[in-house]
């Protein structure tokens, strides 16, 4: 048999443990799981978007794939930059490889920018770099290398990735390639021999 006093008790600790539910959802749940966080304390906690941070794993591409191989001589002291034009979180797999110690600088050059400017990302002397690149802003990213010894250098690279365009800069004259896809490829080469030995 319940006693007033008995369904009283019942009452509070249901109405309390309503209470806890609720604040619990609106401090911790939807900051973390929804990214919605109406009182400020998912930010305060550190768990605002937790559950979308794993989400930065897959990141879907609306352009085409594409691949390139170029292989390049340097003479002692000559440079070059070549770069390729990529959109804002589009990624390129990237190596290459210098038969001797060679000046690079792997960087980008915003859409807009004054001219002149570049953002570097690693700058060093080597043979050979390696990895994976994703695009912090729109414009052209890619190399300048300088060969700095006495002996011609010879610099291979081969890059894949969410590019339409790659550009050489070398002796002061500019030029463009419009990169196929690789259905494009089998079909027909982009370059010709003359082209892949610089």
């Amino acid at each position: 048999m319940n006693t007033p006093f008995r369904d009283r008790k019942v009452l509070i600790a249901s109405g309390g443990a309503l209470l806890l539910a609720v604040a619990l959802l609106l401090t911790i749940v939807l900051p973390a799981e929804y990214g919605w966080d109406p009182l400020g304390s998912g930010a305060a906690l550190g768990v605002l978007g937790l559950a979308h941070e794993s989400d930065a794993s897959l990141v879907s591409q609306n352009k085409t794939w594409r691949n390139d191989r170029i292989v390049f001589q340097l003479a002692p002291m000559e440079a070059l930059e070549y770069k390729y034009r990529l959109a804002a979180g589009a990624t390129m797999l990237f190596e290459w490889r210098a038969d001797d110690k060679v000046l690079f600088d792997m960087h980008g050059q915003p859409d807009g920018a004054a001219p002149g400017y570049a953002r570097s990302f690693a700058k060093a002397r080597g043979t050979y770099g390696s990895g994976s690149y994703s695009a912090a802003f729109p414009g052209l990213h890619g190399w300048y290398w300088q060969n700095r010894g006495q002996r011609d250098v010879t610099v291979t690279l081969e890059t894949s990735g969410f590019f339409s365009e790659a550009v050489e800069m070398r002796d002061g004259r500019e030029f463009r390639y419009e990169l196929k896809s690789r259905e494009q490829e089998s079909a027909k080469p982009h370059r010709s021999e003359e082209e892949t030995l610089r």
